[in-house]
């Protein structure tokens, strides 16, 4: 999982115990279950009683989501003619996020909810590993121009209808050091904010 691996390097924790919790998996296992209704379920279980007692014993909760789709629930990608900025997106997406949470429930805990809102998907952040040139930064077909590199380097790619947790396990390990984590997340807008956002850095 790759959060699992950029939390354990960062806080340099071999031993950092990350549980994953409804819905299942993360977004790279969207595909692989029929029945799975991506943001829509992760919107279910911010409303859900499972998962406020799941975070009372939590230090930390991530919240991870996609916006390739975010117009589905609202989210814009662009106002007045303009293309909003990753940063605009992140806001809006969060502040969705964080509707769907009990108020008095989300500032009791709020301190400990950290939000990886991926812009616009998270093969984007993988996309600084592969290119130096403009490509590191792009926001839009990332899985495609991800693929044209693993193809050649990895020798595998990766089947968007069905996704293998496994590559992307694989591909994080490049992130095995905090120094290079930081130099490559600054290449990614939304990367960079999830980053920055982590309690110790």
């Amino acid at each position: 999982m790759t959060l699992e691996i950029i939390l354990s390097i960062f806080y340099d924790d071999t031993d950092i115990d990350v549980e994953r919790l409804q819905p299942p998996g993360d977004e790279t296992d969207r595909y692989r279950q029929k029945d799975y209704g991506g943001w829509g379920e992760v919107f279910r279980y911010l409303q859900s009683i499972e998962f406020q007692e799941a975070i009372g014993f939590a230090d930390y909760f991530i919240v991870q989501i996609d916006t390739d789709v975010s117009q589905e629930y609202n989210i814009p990608h662009q106002e007045e003619g303009r293309n909003l900025t990753p940063e605009e997106i992140f806001d809006k997406v969060k502040e969705k996020l964080i509707s769907q949470m009990d108020d008095s429930f989300y500032n009791m805990h709020k301190g400990k909810m950290l939000f990886a809102i991926c812009i616009h998907s998270i093969e984007c952040w993988f996309l600084p590993i592969y290119y130096t040139d403009n490509r590191k930064s792009k926001l839009i077909n990332c899985l495609e121009t991800l693929n044209r590199q693993l193809k050649g380097q990895e020798g595998f790619t990766i089947d968007p209808k069905n996704k293998n947790s496994r590559y992307y396990e694989r591909i994080s390990k490049r992130f095995k050091n905090k120094k290079i984590l930081l130099k490559l997340s600054s290449q990614n807008p939304s990367f960079k904010i999830f980053i920055n956002s982590l309690p110790v850095h």
